[in-house]
């Protein structure tokens, strides 16, 4: 294939050129309450064609490659119809050649497990919920995306990579007939079939904890000091603050692109984020972006500061920063754009229990359960919590929502813990739904959180 996309290429008269060939098959089983609603194996496939010319950029997709000559034609005419409306001149940020192909060492090939295996782990799994009391109903699903990809480009790139992305997921639903309460639960990874087999507990501890909801308090209104759990601080880190690391994202707000300056003071001199693709077996892992540019970690708060954000080639060269391989697509039917890999709060050193201690009296807030942002300011409800009276966990609380500023939050921070955890399930809906970026945290407390409530 890296061939006969070289040959289609070579027909292009534009001072850059990049095509993408994608294989996508995608694998679903999908319970709702105890029944199957939907098994289904999709495979498909096309290409990206991106274009720049007189130093406007243009892309198309399409999925025949007979269709090639009309989609070059229609890209290049763009281009052309941009440069002649002086859009923004559009330069990429030079980046090495990379000749390359990548396949994933998994542990069990999903492709190799029969489609009945997969079918009776999920069944399994959606079962352990009706076996704990007053659990009425399940959405359990297992989602499979395999991602062949074949990229070239004029400046004599040539890239093959395999992605794989395996996850059983869902939602759990209690009532006593009177209070409904909705826990999620899930387990993933990208390293094979294998990482999702004797994950019982995970749905054991969620059922349990839909259950237990129902006798939780609704949580009181009003200003507390918080623990986040891992989940909860790693939701916060790419909803409120990732986004903004994101070039393309502040680079036409005036008012965010002042706040987000490199060597700009955010937060507490305790506070690191880092977005690092190459972490294994994540979902948020990939060896080179949609671009062709090799994946690089990006230290993006170091001791509080704003050291640096996510690029694409093009930013990259508008920021004047270098550029690090965070430009990814869905698949082929899109452009790629600026992507948080895994972003995740890096750990200090408290345990736990020294939290606690340190917290004496507040709240002990778990799990995300959606949530918004308006700018810098955001809302996020969390899925369960307890009363922290002395440094002892007591009561469970429910029906939870945190509020605050970005900045104030980052600065907010008191304590941070040891106990990085990596989310499983992962996900963002910038632009395009993508299940490849994950984030993650310790445990961490936050001073004069609000918390909305009754």
């Amino acid at each position: 294939m890296i061939e006969k996309l070289k040959s289609l290429l070579s027909k292009i008269n534009a001072d850059y050129a990049d095509l993408r060939y994608e294989i996508k098959t995608e694998t679903k089983i999908i319970f709702s309450g105890r029944e199957i609603t939907e098994v289904s194996s999709c495979p498909a496939d096309g290409f990206v064609l991106r274009v720049i010319k007189n130093k406007s950029l243009a892309t198309i997709t399409f999925t025949k490659e007979q269709d090639f000559e009309k989609a070059m034609k229609t890209a290049l005419s763009n281009a052309e119809i941009m440069a002649q409306n002086n859009c923004i001149p559009v330069e990429f940020a030079s980046v090495p050649v990379i000749k390359d192909k990548f396949t994933p060492q998994l542990k069990e090939d999903p492709e190799k497990i029969p489609l009945e295996e997969k079918i009776e782990l999920t069944r399994y799994y959606n079962e352990i919920p009706y076996k704990t009391p007053r659990i009425i109903h399940t959405d359990i699903g297992y989602s499979e995306i395999i991602r062949e990809k074949c990229f070239v480009n004029t400046e004599g790139t040539e890239i093959l990579e395999k992605l794989v992305t395996t996850r059983i997921n869902g939602s759990i639903i209690s009532s006593n007939g009177n209070v409904i309460q909705t826990v999620r639960v899930g387990v993933g990874g990208s390293n094979g079939f294998a990482v999702l087999k004797n994950r019982e507990e995970q749905f054991i501890k969620k059922s349990e904890i839909a259950s237990r909801l129902l006798n939780a308090t609704p949580v009181k209104a009003g200003v507390y000091n918080v623990i986040l759990n891992q989940d909860l601080a790693g939701v916060f880190t790419h909803e409120a603050f990732g986004h903004f690391s994101e070039a393309d994202l502040i680079e036409n707000n005036p008012t965010m692109r002042n706040k987000m300056q490199i060597g700009a003071k955010l937060g507490v001199d305790i506070l690191n984020i880092i977005d690092d693709p190459t972490v294994p077996d994540q979902l948020g892992f990939y060896k080179y972006d949609d671009e062709g540019v090799i994946a690089k970690p990006v230290q993006l708060l170091k001791d509080g500061v704003l050291i640096g954000r996510l690029h694409s080639r093009r930013t990259a060269t508008a920021f004047n920063e270098p550029p690090n391989g965070h430009c990814v697509a869905e698949d082929y039917r899109y452009p790629p754009i600026i992507r948080m890999g895994t972003i995740f709060i890096q750990p200090a050193e408290k345990s736990f229990e020294e939290l606690l201690e340190i917290l004496g009296d507040g709240l002990y807030l778990c799990d995300a359960m959606g949530g918004q942002t308006s700018g810098e300011n955001f809302t996020f409800a969390a899925q369960y919590g307890y009363i922290v009276k002395n440094g002892k966990i007591t009561d469970m609380i429910r029906d939870i929502n945190i509020s605050g500023n970005l900045y104030a939050t980052l600065n907010n921070i008191i304590a941070i813990g040891n106990d990085l955890n990596l989310g499983e399930i992962g996900g963002c809906g910038k632009g395009q739904l993508n299940i490849r970026s994950c984030y993650g945290a310790p445990h961490i407390i936050i001073k004069n959180a609000v918390i909305g409530g009754v």
